[in-house]
């Protein structure tokens, strides 16, 4: 069931926090990210410090659609609260 309540700004980067580290954890998914991000092991820690990272992270999951159900599966939360993080961050 989809959370009723407003998700806020701190909701969304715990979110997305949550989201890269399930991608992180998945070997398949990550490769796939960094092959689309351009960026690779080594430059991932200072992307990932960047201010738009977290949403970068989400546009991706959301993407594709498989790929956001099957994290969506791995960290038990609706699809939708993903989408609903990644329009916040985007645009912050």
């Amino acid at each position: 069931m989809i959370s009723q309540r407003k998700m806020s700004q701190i909701d969304a980067v715990a979110m997305a926090i949550e989201v890269t580290g399930a991608l992180a954890a998945w070997q398949e998914a990550l490769e796939r990210f960094l092959l689309d991000s351009g960026l690779t092991p080594d430059t991932v820690r200072q992307a990932a410090a960047s201010p738009g990272f977290l949403a970068s992270v989400l546009d991706h999951v959301a993407s594709d659609e498989a790929l956001l159900i099957d994290i969506a599966d791995r960290i038990g939360m609706h699809p939708a609260r993903i989408a609903e993080a990644r329009a916040i961050l985007s645009s912050s």
